[in-house]
């Protein structure tokens, strides 16, 4: 049986963990090189600046390029925890949240269905505004950017992506003003937990970011300004209207 009939059929996900495991043996070696590079760096480096015990100097820089490495190797694989299912993405995202925003006077209501839309994994009422949040996940390789006023996932348009959060967000706020007496306008997020993503990106009515930045993004720029009765007062709207989902 050949490699590719080992693997023919196999989830994308799947593919990636196996090659993870048998590519082991591989980043050890590697990883050996690297000490081996940073022991000699670090002698060399003792002797040019005249530091005391050059070999205990090679033998820290060492063992400091082994940590990195290996630091560097864990974290890439655990950046791909969501996409590969292993970790649920709502559930990082709704912790980092409410550590990061409750102490601000912000609410984080999770799961809701939004009437005649998608559901929706976070909503963030607060002083400065409200926010739709959701969560999303792609290949490692998948790069996301904009170019031009288009959003792209890859080699394919992130359009229909865009639109669900951006109509979800519209409906929402037209919901919550007539619920509620207060107009508002809603600003959807997507968190990335997966795919290739070096900056946040904005395009097409939707921003999409790391789950770590969610928090930050939506404290810097508030886009409205409530006062405690009015979060208070949308937020208990929307527990009312908005189905919970299981």
């Amino acid at each position: 049986m050949t490699p590719d009939d080992q693997v023919h059929g196999l989830s994308p996900q799947v593919m990636y963990e196996q090659f993870w495991i048998k590519d082991a043996e591989h980043r050890r070696k590697a990883r050996w090189v690297k000490a081996a590079a940073g022991l000699v760096v670090g002698v060399l480096l003792a002797y040019r600046f005249d530091l005391p015990s050059p070999p205990v100097v090679g033998v820290v820089t060492g063992l400091l390029a082994a940590a990195a490495d290996m630091f560097w190797a864990w974290h890439s694989y655990e950046a791909t925890a969501v996409w590969r299912g292993r970790r649920r993405g709502e559930v990082i995202t709704g912790k980092l949240l409410r550590r990061k925003l409750r102490r601000h006077g912000y609410n984080v209501l999770d799961g809701r269905a939004v009437p005649g839309q998608a559901s929706i994994d976070h909503l963030v009422i607060g002083p400065g505004g409200i926010w739709v949040v959701d969560n999303e996940a792609w290949h490692p390789e998948t790069e996301i950017a904009r170019y031009g006023e288009r959003l792209f996932l890859g080699e394919k348009y992130g359009s229909k992506v865009a639109k669900a959060l951006v109509d979800a967000s519209d409906s929402l706020a037209e919901v919550l003003s007539r619920e509620s007496g207060i107009s508002v306008t809603i600003e959807p997020l997507l968190a990335v937990h997966g795919g290739e993503l070096r900056r946040t990106v904005t395009a097409e009515g939707l921003t999409l970011l790391k789950p770590r930045l969610v928090a930050r993004w939506i404290l810097r720029g508030p886009r409205a300004e409530f006062d405690e009765n009015q979060v208070e007062l949308l937020s208990r709207t929307a527990a009312r209207v908005l189905r919970r989902m299981g």
